[in-house]
């Protein structure tokens, strides 16, 4: 592990800060050598998912132009959130090094805590309702995947 990227990463949100967005900062990291670097931007982009590190993976993927990151590293200025950790985990990125924790961000004003208590609920307990319609014609969908023979699997 090389500190130097995680310091780049506190860069990025610190810089974040200065320039409208949120106080997070990424670089994703291929034998020892950045592929991407990205801040938050979800009020600047009006957009909820650019958090940094999707921001990062995303430019990190057109670069290497490919959508699985195997043999990168991604350094977070803060622990990913759930949102970033499951985006990291498609990504198929080897290892996360993260400076905050979740619980600074939490004292910061990002308290993502209600998310992983959501996600431990049943469907019916959930504040955001997630209602099952057109099962059949839902799973059809996977039934013409699941026979395509020119797919590429992810």
């Amino acid at each position: 592990m090389e500190t130097k990227f995680l310091q780049r990463a506190i860069e990025l949100a610190k810089e974040a800060v200065d320039n409208g967005g949120g106080p997070f900062g990424a670089v994703i990291v291929k034998d020892g050598e950045i592929v991407a670097e990205a801040s938050n931007s979800v009020t600047k982009d009006n957009d909820p998912t650019a958090h940094a590190e999707v921001n990062c993976i995303r430019k990190a993927c057109k670069k290497l132009n490919t959508f699985i990151l195997e043999g990168c590293e991604i350094y977070a200025s803060s622990e990913p959130c759930p949102m970033c950790l499951g985006a990291v985990y498609w990504a198929h990125i080897d290892k996360i090094y993260y400076a905050g924790t979740r619980y600074d961000a939490a004292w910061g004003g990002f308290d993502d805590e209600f998310i992983y208590k959501e996600i431990e609920q049943p469907q019916a307990q959930r504040r955001v309702p997630a209602i099952n319609i057109l099962e059949e014609e839902g799973r059809e969908v996977f039934a013409i995947w699941r026979g395509k023979a020119d797919k590429i699997d992810y």
